[in-house]
């Protein structure tokens, strides 16, 4: 078990595989990525990734020649060379090889995979986290490759000592620099928007429907930060790390009053995705 990079149908090592020197992503990151995590060789939500992804392609004009279920299979191809019984799972599609110009260039996409093992993140940890001014472009809905602002902020909050990063823009919270963040507030879930200021997580997806079967209400609205600081709980979602609860902000202590919704929530996701992975 070891991890396993692609480039155009060429599969080997991560150290071992090469790519062209003017692909487009090295000067322009002109490309679109998703992620997600594979479950004894099964691919998390693998339809919603695939649908995210499409659209993330369609946004920026990517037309591959390939096929969706030709792409499931390159990316399962990947996945099971891999073997690990928990893997982080990667694609991304850039525009093509050609001498750099701005303009889109008349060449065929390039697909890159890569997998490696990686376990899911411990749900019984509490994480930190330091808000930050969103100085990120408005193509947050898009999982472009232009992720300079996200690795910054990303940085910014490891340096604080804390595990993920709440941006705040014109007064309002938008997500994180890697995850989705919400919060329950008096029994009710809220969270951002999908608009252009954020991506739409599927753990997001997925959460917003389990508040649904619980009986949970949801709003899906603007919020500052001073609510999310009195929330009665601040959560934490992405692929990797279903639902996290985060227990302080910029050091101040913040949720832990609503131990019956976060933890309702949280088995509802862990059930899910288990039954995900048992019925493939």
């Amino acid at each position: 078990m070891q991890s396993v990079a692609y480039y155009n149908g060429e599969m080997a090592h991560p150290d071992e595989l090469r790519v062209p020197f003017l692909d487009r992503v090295c000067f322009f990151g002109d490309g679109v990525y998703d992620a997600t995590m594979a479950v004894d060789g099964v691919v998390v939500f693998f339809e919603d990734h695939l649908d995210r992804f499409a659209n993330s392609m369609r946004f920026v004009k990517i037309e591959p020649a390939w096929s969706r279920e030709w792409l499931a299979g390159q990316i399962q191809r990947v996945v099971d060379a891999c073997g690990a019984p928990s893997q982080f799972v990667y694609w991304q599609v850039t525009r093509g090889t050609a001498p750099r110009a701005h303009e889109f260039p008349q060449v065929e996409p390039n697909l890159w995979i890569y997998a490696e093992p990686r376990d899911f993140a411990d749900l019984d940890r509490e994480v930190s986290l330091v808000s930050q001014v969103d100085k990120r472009f408005s193509y947050c809905n898009v999982k472009t490759l232009n992720l300079l602002p996200n690795v910054l902020a990303a940085q910014e909050a490891v340096a604080n000592g804390c595990h993920e990063t709440v941006f705040v823009r014109d007064g309002y919270v938008t997500e994180g620099s890697h995850c989705n963040i919400h919060m329950i507030a008096d029994g009710v879930f809220v969270t951002h928007p999908a608009d252009e200021h954020i991506l739409p997580g599927i753990a997001r997806k997925h959460m917003i429907a389990a508040c649904g079967q619980l009986g949970i209400p949801v709003e899906e609205r603007l919020y500052t930060l001073d609510e999310l600081m009195a929330a009665d709980e601040v959560l934490v979602t992405s692929s990797s790390s279903i639902a996290l609860r985060a227990c302080s902000i910029d050091g101040k202590a913040v949720g832990r009053r609503d131990e019956q919704a976060y933890q309702a929530l949280r088995q509802a996701l862990s059930d899910e995705l288990a039954a995900y992975v048992n019925t493939r």
